[in-house]
């Protein structure tokens, strides 16, 4: 089930703009092409097993599906705990 590679690669990704730039991560959005060879459902379930545990604390996934083999992180909402951003 390399979709939980997937996932891992994303949750690391996730990690290092953390440390770049702190706060809570609340969601996350990745676009996955139909010829990715990616199961949607199946990277959908190991991300939200990732994201479950520190240091994400539950945050929320997104997929976007495209045509194309397109398989990216596309965005992260942080919270940083500024109001005036």
């Amino acid at each position: 089930m390399h979709e939980m590679s997937v996932a891992l690669e994303v949750g690391r990704l996730a990690e290092v703009h953390l440390r770049e730039h702190p706060g809570r991560l609340l969601r996350l959005g990745v676009v996955v092409g139909d010829e990715a060879g990616i199961e949607p459902r199946n990277l959908a379930f190991c991300l939200e097993a990732v994201l479950a545990g520190p240091p994400f604390g539950g945050a929320q996934s997104e997929m976007r599906l495209v045509t194309g083999d397109a398989l990216r992180l596309d965005f992260l909402e942080i919270d940083d705990g500024n109001p005036d951003h």
